[in-house]
């Protein structure tokens, strides 16, 4: 069993090795992988090194630098400072690291995923039945994330505007502390913080599960998309999320289930049914660039210049690219 594993991860290794050498070309022995080294940055766990280890798919010809942020929005903002290659993030926070009009870096690819843990929630014991019960409160969201958007959407929704409640923009762990202090009513936040909360009990008042896109967006530093060594390394990595996921729903859910479970401090029964229940709203896997996904980022940035959150418009296919596109279809 072990020796058959073995093979089958040594064979995917080398398809995927094999892109990453094409795309490198002539340019190899100037910059060969293994002097090749990407910063990428993870949301609240490093679920992609932890997945991409589980699946056996960790042993990249190149070195990879986690580092490990509460949102999307720190991780476009150390991009911004040189200190990330490569950041995951929902729509949103390309759209605010951008809005100055001098952005130093692309989108490059998406990938998409499921939309679950991100709600509006309200601590136990809360009167709040629903989001028009806000109206008047006080109400932590994580500013310029997938919170921020759904939770406008929602407050619409409810035919209540944003001036109708009183917004307090807070990371996600300083969130749950004001919730469960007391200093808000309601926190709008996602992932890690709302499986906390709702062991805190918490509940749900509103979600963004049918609002949001399930459009993850993979942002890298222009430096990258100006090495081909780089640029190869940046899709192998993307590709090998993709098939460490495919890994995970081909019958190995149990084995991640636990160390999604270990990592975020919940019981292992909740954890497996929320890796089930994501798994199969929306397969996590990545695609290349396209009109689609342009025109579905612009439609959450228009959303935010009418929110007044944006001073301007901002036209996001000028932060987009296609670069990677034929790297990422050879590697997947």
């Amino acid at each position: 069993m072990l020796f058959r594993r073995t093979l089958r991860t040594s064979a995917a290794a080398l398809a995927l090795l094999l892109p990453f050498a094409a795309a490198c070309g002539n340019e190899a022995q100037a910059e060969s992988p293994s002097s090749v080294t990407l910063k990428v940055g993870a949301t609240g766990w490093k679920t992609e090194e932890a997945v991409l280890k589980y699946a056996g798919l960790d042993d990249t010809p190149y070195r990879v630098k986690w580092s490990q942020f509460q949102g999307g929005d720190q991780q476009l903002q150390a991009v911004r400072a040189g200190a990330l290659d490569l950041a995951s993030s929902s729509e949103i926070p390309p759209v605010f690291a951008a809005a100055d009009g001098e952005p130093n870096f692309k989108v490059v690819a998406v990938q998409r995923g499921a939309t679950l843990n991100q709600e509006v929630v309200v601590p136990k014991g809360s009167k709040v039945t629903g989001i028009a019960g806000l109206k008047g409160r006080k109400v932590g969201y994580v500013q310029n994330t997938t919170a921020h958007y759904f939770l406008y959407e929602l407050l619409k929704q409810a035919g209540l505007k944003w001036s109708d409640i009183d917004a307090k923009p807070l990371l996600p762990n300083d969130g749950l502390a004001a919730l469960n202090g007391g200093s808000i009513d309601a926190l709008a936040s996602y992932g890690t913080s709302i499986i906390t909360a709702h062991q805190q009990g918490a509940t749900t008042v509103g979600s963004g599960r049918d609002i949001l896109s399930g459009n993850f967006l993979w942002s890298a530093r222009d430096s990258v998309l100006q090495s081909p060594a780089q640029k190869a390394a940046a899709a192998d990595l993307i590709a090998r999320i993709t098939k460490a996921y495919a890994y995970v729903r081909d019958g190995h859910e149990d084995g991640f289930a636990k160390i999604t479970a270990n990592a975020t401090h919940q019981p292992l029964a909740q954890a497996k049914k929320d890796l089930v229940d994501a798994q199969t709203q929306r397969p996590t896997q990545a695609r290349t660039v396209g009109d689609d996904a342009i025109a579905s980022q612009q439609k959450v940035a228009d959303a935010f210049t009418g929110l007044g959150a944006l001073k301007n418009h901002v036209d996001v296919k000028s932060f987009w690219t296609t670069a990677l596109n034929a790297d990422l279809r050879k590697a997947l």
